[in-house]
């Protein structure tokens, strides 16, 4: 299968209301590429440096999104372009994409992280952390950012009903999330699922799907 084929079946399989964002993460300019030529507009990278670089080389009609941990001190270097930052889970960043966003003119679309896993080794909020991000005063100070969902990875297992149970407490949060809009959130995208599992995210509600080795083939 070329990776024009794998994006045409992925996508002939996703509902009308999920977005595929197609991980191109260490894959040459040359794949995304072909992805681009089959109508692929969205890539989902997670080293900064690296997004940068491809988004110099390639069409400008491209939606970058930071899928990856981010750090505040690197956030500057994709200010300029980025469209969607996935994987935010601390107020602190927040107040760093919107100063840099800010210098850019821009206002730049953000989700916030939510930790469902059972392992440790994934970042993300509690529904806690969540809640006092959302009703913070200083988010309503800030005028350069838009929370516009969640995002959380399940545990990497076969269980498939352990899967299922964590992209519905996920479901759950978002749901109960979405009852604290403001000027600057608006919690529209529920991003959960990749390769292995988007199949059951889909089912549980997911609006936005990280799909990399199903398009590109396996990692070294």
């Amino acid at each position: 299968m070329t990776i024009a084929n794998n994006i045409k079946a992925i996508k002939a399989t996703l509902p009308e209301n999920v977005t595929l964002v197609a991980v191109s993460k260490t894959k040459p300019v040359s794949d995304l590429l072909e992805a681009y030529e089959t109508g692929q507009r969205i890539f989902g990278e997670n080293k900064i440096q690296e997004m940068a670089d491809k988004w110099e080389e390639m069409p400008k009609d491209i939606q970058w999104h930071m899928i990856g941990h981010v750090q505040t001190n690197k956030v500057k270097y994709m200010a300029p372009f980025v469209q969607l930052i996935h994987g935010v889970d601390s107020l602190k960043l927040l107040k760093e994409i919107n100063k840099q966003a800010a210098k850019n003119n821009r206002v730049i679309d953000c989700l916030l992280q939510i930790h469902i896993a059972e392992e440790e080794t994934k970042f993300g909020l509690d529904q806690e952390e969540l809640t006092v991000i959302l009703t913070s005063a200083d988010l309503q100070e800030m005028h350069n950012i838009k929370i516009v969902g969640v995002m959380g990875m399940a545990t990497f297992t076969d269980n498939q009903n352990q899967i299922k149970k964590e992209f519905q407490q996920l479901k759950s949060i978002f749901d109960q999330a979405k009852t604290q809009q403001t000027n600057n959130c608006h919690l529209e995208i529920l991003s959960m699922g990749m390769s292995g599992d988007y199949p059951i995210a889909i089912d549980c509600g997911s609006t936005m799907i990280r799909v990399g080795s199903s398009i590109f083939g396996g990692r070294n």
